[in-house]
């Protein structure tokens, strides 16, 4: 976590070293330089110095990002009559910003004779602009001990860097300095105060500083929606989105990306068809930036076929759009599609970072394939990649669900690394499966002393004892869960039907059409138990007879949202339910019966996966 900064006129800047010009295919070396040719014109005398001149190679270097060329343009400067300009060396620290090296932007400006505000605000803008927003700001009280005033550029600047840094306090007192220079009106040093709040998390104060805008721009309803998507409050972004079609700004790519990150974290599917339908009627190219948030976005709303469509049709895709697709595979428990993807990509000549091995890793994890997975695992080193922690925690959860438990625990001890809560809580939550209490009671003991504060191992140590019949021990669990004050997340679970969301939890009464949706349920119960639909009594973990379990199970909240979709949702429609826990394992395999008994495809999205069924089976092929 970064330390908060003080305004404080003795602040301290953080060098860093130069990047070095990396030649890509949109930003490749020159064969032969024109600057070095045009500077070689100079020195023969075939065209006259002047500050216009060397300006115009500054901007053409500006623009191919040159560093090596840079570094000539400003030595052949130093050697002429031009030397020390104040303007050629303004346009020399934004030519070094711009080339990456903030550092010897940083060095033109300590040498500056006479500085303006353009070389203050050059320079703090090249901070803010190289994710060095600590620099950015820590030239603040200099700039003010010179008594040069901040203009718009300088504070949209600032507030960039403040935002960067996530700190509201900084940014509070940047805000109230715009307000004391009457700059705080101004539409883009606005947009640059409401970006800053709702990066910093503040989105009271972001919507306070948009409503206040005399002119809102594009920017600024891009930058309150952005706001709202990063909080993770999709429905405001979404309404957000629609206010600003109605007052008339046309949506931008930045626009439609962050709206697709809600919808995608809402898992509205109709709502993101809806603004997919937008973006094809705006006739803008399905750039990658756009498609992997659409692609995203179809992927956790529970259509695969629409996300494999998205994938397709993508120009130019990048390793997020790969990446995305694969996480896609991974959610849905697609093993083997998610091995022939990798192995695609490879093949592709993407370059693999570690996020695509932890989603190939993943989707072992979830399909079962150890072989594939600990290969994997190794291959890390075939492409210079060190596993971090998340790559072990995968290994324990792949090793630990295929009831390798005693191989997770020698994994564990063999990591070059000290295990963290999550590498034990990946074992603990392995030993549920397997109702194995003596390995679960050992992970669950080092993640109480690594994270006391976590409330879900008690919650599965309790019903590991209580799935093995040692209720003693489940009520020493329990009492030590009450006596702690944790406390159990009460399950729910919701269904989009026509731009309305219904949610439900276990017995609920409080719908409307409540006495419906259970006569529904009672005759869905009738109809998969002649299919063979048993109920499974062990997943009830309470001390009660047989009787009451059964009561207990039957009505589950994704149990009530199936029905109520059934009564309201056409013929053959599929059937999309979100849960904010794990599918209760008795509502799987009443979804399986449910799927085939009334031919409906359902697919059940809760915090780990997704469960596709159709025609009797799941995704998942029961490995969950």
């Amino acid at each position: 976590m970064r330390k908060p900064l003080k305004l404080l006129p003795n602040c301290l800047l953080l060098y860093r070293h130069t990047r070095p010009y990396t030649p890509t295919a949109a930003n490749p070396v020159p064969a032969a330089s024109a600057v070095l040719r045009d500077l070689d014109l100079l020195d023969a005398g075939e065209l006259a110095p002047t500050p216009r001149v060397y300006h115009s190679f500054i901007t053409a270097c500006a623009q191919s990002k040159n560093l090596e060329d840079a570094r000539k343009i400003h030595a052949h400067l130093a050697s002429s009559r031009f030397a020390g300009d104040a303007f050629l060396d303004n346009s020399l620290i934004h030519l070094y910003c711009k080339c990456g090296s903030v550092l010897e932007a940083r060095k033109v400006f300590d040498e500056m004779r006479r500085k303006d505000m353009v070389s203050w605000t050059s320079l703090i803008a090249g901070f803010a602009q190289n994710d060095m927003p600590a620099e950015a700001i820590g030239l603040l009280p200099g700039m003010l001990k010179g008594r040069f005033k901040p203009n718009g550029f300088t504070f949209a600047s600032l507030l960039k860097a403040a935002g960067a840094y996530a700190d509201s306090g900084i940014g509070r007192q940047i805000h109230a300095l715009a307000v004391k220079c009457g700059w705080h009106e101004d539409v883009y040093v606005g947009s640059a105060l409401l970006d800053m709040y709702a990066r910093c998390g503040k989105m009271d104060m972001a919507t306070a500083v948009f409503d206040k805008l005399d002119s809102k721009n594009g920017v600024s309803w891009n930058a309150l929606i952005s706001g709202f998507a990063r909080k993770g409050d999709g429905e405001t972004a979404l309404m957000a989105f629609a206010e600003m079609l109605r007052s008339g700004f046309e949506a931008t790519h930045f626009t439609y990306s962050s709206v697709f990150s809600s919808i995608a974290r809402l898992g509205a599917l109709e709502q993101g068809k809806w603004v997919h339908a937008h973006v094809i009627k705006s006739r803008q190219k399905l750039t990658a930036f756009v498609g992997n948030t659409l692609l995203d976005m179809y992927a956790k709303s529970g259509s695969m076929i629409d996300a494999r469509k998205v994938f397709d049709r993508v120009d130019n895709k990048d390793l997020v759009t790969w990446n995305t697709m694969l996480t896609a595979f991974a959610q849905y428990g697609l093993g083997k599609e998610a091995v022939s993807h990798f192995e695609e990509m490879r093949k592709s000549g993407v370059y693999l970072n570690q996020i695509t091995f932890l989603c190939i890793l993943t989707a072992c994890s979830h399909g079962g394939l150890v072989k594939e997975g600990k290969r994997y695992f190794e291959m890390m080193k075939e492409y210079d990649l060190e596993p971090e922690i998340d790559h072990y925690v995968t290994v324990v959860a792949l090793l630990g669900r295929a009831g390798l438990l005693n191989y997770a625990l020698v994994f564990i001890f063999k990591m070059p690394m000290e295990p963290t809560a999550a590498v034990w809580g990946a074992l603990l939550a392995a030993c549920r499966m397997h109702r194995n209490a003596k390995v679960g009671q050992f992970a669950a003991d080092h993640v109480f002393e690594l994270d006391p504060d976590d409330t879900g191992p008690p919650v599965l140590l309790y019903n590991i004892y209580a799935s093995t019949g040692q209720w003693d021990a489940a009520a020493r669990v329990r009492r030590m869960m009450k006596t702690t004050g944790v406390k159990k997340e009460p399950a729910c679970s919701w269904v989009e039907l026509e731009n309305s969301v219904h949610m439900f939890v276990a017995n609920d009464d409080t719908h409307p059409r409540a006495e419906e949706i259970y006569k529904t349920w009672g005759e869905i119960s009738k109809k998969i138990r002649k299919e063979g639909y048993v109920p499974d009594m062990d997943y009830v973990l309470l001390r009660v007879d047989d009787q009451e379990r059964e009561a207990n199970l039957q009505y589950h909240s994704e149990k009530l949202a199936l029905a109520f979709a059934l009564i309201e949702m056409p013929a053959g429609a599929t059937i999309r339910i979100m849960k904010n826990i794990r599918i209760c394992g008795d509502c799987h395999s009443a979804f399986k019966y449910i799927s085939k008994a009334f031919g409906r495809e359902v697919v059940v999205r809760d915090t780990n996966r997704f469960h596709h069924f159709s025609n009797g089976s799941c995704s998942c092929g029961d490995y969950w």
